[in-house]
């Protein structure tokens, strides 16, 4: 898929005070070890898979699916893609996944959608569906952090292409979001000092024809 703009960001978008209230939430809850595709449930890895699950990613996340906190993010994901030019069709958002990146904690390159899509059983929405759109909202004042840019790669780690890494500098402002493909690959780069905090969203839709 060819693509006009890879990402689409607002700056300072969201209001502090909304960005306050989801950091203070989510540290109210109880966070675990962030896993990726191929892991399982982290609570069940022995000490060798969660090291070797490090090397890939490391951060700890809560999960949120309080609608106050879509009500604030959604509207820009529905702009972010008619005014990119993308006009996927999506209808359903997973959970709001809050992750909090301490000294050294990163997210190697990876992207969000998978080749197949879910697998659920009937009447569950996401089943048969895939990632689409994803969005990345910065909730930390970028004086609390060094470190942890979100970085893109538009050749998607094809060997065969130049790379073609872009910081996404446009969000470090706190309350500025990014929404992009979710086959777009991406890293958050490790976080040298302080604490970085973030809310991501997937919005899934069926697969492309």
């Amino acid at each position: 898929m060819n693509l006009t703009n890879y990402y689409w960001y607002f700056q300072s978008a969201i209001p502090s005070r909304i960005c306050d209230d989801i950091v203070r939430y989510g540290k109210q809850l109880q966070d675990n070890l962030a896993t990726t595709g191929g892991y399982g449930d982290v609570k069940k890895l022995n000490q060798s898979q969660i090291k070797d699950l490090k090397k890939k990613r490391d951060s700890n996340i809560v999960w949120m699916s309080d609608r106050w906190i879509y009500r604030e993010i959604q509207p820009y994901v529905h702009q972010a893609n008619a005014s990119a030019g993308w006009n996927f069709q999506w209808d359903f958002s997973e959970s709001c996944q809050f992750t909090k990146y301490n000294k050294g904690q990163y997210y190697d390159w990876h992207c969000d959608s998978w080749d197949k899509p879910y697998i659920r059983e009937q009447g569950d929405p996401v089943n048969g569906k895939i990632r689409k759109l994803s969005v990345t909202v910065t909730l930390s004042d970028p004086k609390e952090y060094k470190g942890g840019e979100l970085e893109f790669d538009f050749r998607n780690l094809d060997p065969d292409k130049k790379p073609n890494i872009k910081k996404c500098k446009e969000i470090l402002p706190k309350g500025s979001l990014v929404v992009f493909p979710g086959f777009v690959w991406h890293r958050v780069c490790p976080v040298k000092s302080g604490s970085r905090h973030s809310l991501v969203i997937w919005n899934l839709g069926w697969p492309f024809k």
